[in-house]
């Protein structure tokens, strides 16, 4: 049975002693594959696997940590945000797993409401945390007050200092940050010539957003469907429109890990192969032989 991934957003990019406490809360229960840090969004991401009770030991442990060292009244960051524990990603690694990625999702929502936090399991596309996050902190806890919004889980009003959180199971996703030197108005005119909602590919969402500790701006992207929109065009069109805006493109950045086929589909690309994909690379071929064996 392969594990599940999980990829926990916390609000906390500045803080290394929190960031290494929430590490070794995730390392006690399960295998810790990468860790974002980034200041500006002031927001770290961390890429975790294993088994499904382990799994849900592991993010409730970091999920402690974070509420009890986090403060959302002192918080700064680009990236927007509802919660310490901001949002919690189930994904299982076969679509044939999903169902266990849900129960794992409905268990850690419990236990992060036992923290105090309402939990709120969203459903993307349709109901996705930028449908939480939607006016800011303030404005989830009117839509709390109100009854505009109802918790899964936890109470049904903020925790005074971490806020509320977000938890569901989803597919992978590529979180992509494409670097920008030049005005923000290029981020923005860029990230909405790409991101779905305003006609630019499928299942992308897009940010403009700035960057003050390194003098850029940034477009800051979830692509959710990697089949469907091609980094490497989405890059070209980002390029092209910041360009256009005086803009120009400094660098690019992968939040996490990304998909096999993914990267297989850009060297294919770039490589003018037809019909490339992760079938042709010979590490996940061995792989599957010996899931079969």
């Amino acid at each position: 049975m392969l594990p599940l991934e999980s990829v926990p957003n916390f609000s906390e990019g500045r803080d290394r002693a929190t960031i290494a406490a929430i590490a070794a809360a995730l390392e006690r229960h399960v295998r810790l594959l990468d860790v974002h840090v980034d200041v500006d969004h002031n927001r770290s991401v961390f890429t975790v696997v294993g088994g499904d009770g382990e799994l849900v030991e592991a993010l409730a442990g970091a999920a402690a940590v974070a509420v009890g060292a986090i403060d959302l009244g002192s918080h700064e960051g680009a990236h927007p945000h509802i919660g310490a524990v901001d949002v919690v990603p189930i994904v299982p690694l076969r679509p044939g797993d999903r169902e266990r990625a849900d129960r794992a999702a409905r268990n850690v929502g419990e236990r992060l409401g036992e923290l105090g936090l309402p939990v709120f399991l969203y459903d993307p596309p349709a109901r996705g945390p930028a449908f939480y996050r939607r006016g800011g902190l303030g404005e989830v806890g009117r839509r709390l007050e109100t009854g505009d919004l109802v918790p899964d889980f936890g109470p049904a009003r903020l925790h005074p200092t971490a806020g509320a959180a977000i938890v569901g199971a989803r597919a992978p996703l590529i979180a992509f940050n494409v670097d920008i030197r030049g005005p923000l108005q290029a981020a923005q005119a860029a990230a909405a010539a790409v991101r779905e909602r305003d006609g630019g590919f499928p299942g992308v969402r897009a940010l403009g957003l700035e960057l003050p500790s390194r003098g850029l701006v940034q477009v800051s992207m979830n692509v959710e469907d990697w089949e469907a929109a091609a980094l490497d065009e989405i890059l070209e069109r980002i390029e092209a429109e910041v360009t256009r805006g005086g803009g120009e493109v400094v660098g690019t950045e992968l939040v996490g890990l990304m998909p096999a086929g993914a990267a297989a589909a850009v060297a294919g690309a770039a490589l003018g192969l037809d019909g490339f994909d992760d079938s042709k690379l010979i590490e996940l071929r061995l792989l599957e032989g010996a899931e079969d064996a």
